[in-house]
């Protein structure tokens, strides 16, 4: 599985931004999908994701703002962000896992990692 992020780049606060993260490899349907984060010198975090068996679902500092999608046809997953805040700013990664039942905010559970894109919000 490879996954390739794009979409990043410098936007104001209040701003919008879509991410995307195209998925080549195996059966894209197969897989459950992710968004993570790193901000400088922080852990990284859990976005938004979604699996076969469940709709999205969203980090708590997310929520309302950011909406998770996916296009199976294009292989292709999406994280639209929304009023943008300038504590969003952070490198954002895309990621994989085999879908199943239970869903999953763990980084750990997730096998296959795009290389990030890079989100700025200036204030």
């Amino acid at each position: 599985v490879q996954l390739q992020a794009s979409g990043g780049g410098l936007v104001q606060a209040g701003g919008s931004l879509r991410l995307s993260c195209a998925f080549s490899g195996r059966t894209f349907s197969n897989y459950a999908l992710a968004w993570f984060r790193q901000a400088p010198e922080k852990e990284r975090e859990f976005v938004a994701g979604a699996t076969n068996y469940f709709s999205a679902f969203y980090g708590d500092s997310v929520k309302g703002r950011f909406t998770f999608s996916r296009d199976n046809a294009k292989k292709t997953a999406y994280l639209q962000m929304n009023s943008l805040k300038p504590e969003d700013t952070a490198v954002y990664y895309c990621a994989a896992r085999w879908d199943s039942y239970a869903p999953s905010r763990e980084k750990k559970d997730f096998d296959y990692w795009g290389q990030g894109t890079l989100v700025t919000v200036s204030s």
